[in-house]
């Protein structure tokens, strides 16, 4: 479990994102840093968002690739799409995989994905996860990202219906593996403006 995470319901969205008791790892994503990332990889085929939560990402990937392009799943009932699936051991795969992983497994996710996306797989994740021995030595050695998209605004994750304030202090990217990319991990930064969009 990550140490940042806040289970006994204290209200620090400007420090840190913090999980429902409904479910662990449980941060909504908001709409405009899933935009950020459909406006600057294309993705051809069917889409699997699979920790899609209250559908807040899926509702984006719709909106951009048609509803039947996007198939949507969680290991939780969130009240969208389908609930029950784990996705570290589901059989299922996809022409490509976008999701905002519960932190805490994003090295699994990372895993996983990479085996079950056929195309691309997108994982919004921190910055920091780019530091670390272990993940040097486990992921990013044999399996380097092809993109990382880092935000110029910061993203601040709220439980669903809470009051919106403040700003985040922890800085996001995406992280893409693409099988028809070549050559060294990219480095790119998402242009200003995103975070006034609305779905």
């Amino acid at each position: 479990m990550d140490a940042t995470y806040n289970l006994g319901g204290s209200y620090k969205p400007t420090m840190k994102r913090f999980a429902d008791l409904d479910g662990p790892d449980f941060f909504p994503t908001p709409p405009w840093a899933t935009f950020a990332l459909v406006d600057n990889e294309r993705f051809s085929g069917e889409i699997w968002e699979c920790a899609c939560g209250d559908g807040a990402m899926s509702s984006v990937l719709e909106k951009a690739q048609g509803k039947s392009n996007v198939h949507s799943s969680d290991l939780y009932k969130r009240g969208y799409g389908d609930a029950g699936v784990d996705f570290l051991s589901s059989p299922r795969v996809s022409d490509n995989i976008i999701t905002n992983p519960p932190y805490n497994s994003a090295e699994g996710f990372v895993k996983a994905g990479i085996n079950k996306a056929s195309r691309k797989f997108a994982l919004l994740l921190r910055l920091a996860f780019l530091e670390g021995a272990n993940r040097a030595n486990t992921i990013f050695s044999t399996n380097p990202p092809s993109r990382v998209w880092v935000f110029s605004e910061r993203i601040t994750f709220y439980p669903a219906g809470a009051v919106q304030k403040g700003s985040g202090t922890t800085a996001y990217a995406w992280f893409v593996w693409d099988k028809d990319a070549v050559g060294r991990t990219e480095l790119r930064w998402f242009k200003p403006g995103y975070k006034n969009r609305r779905l």
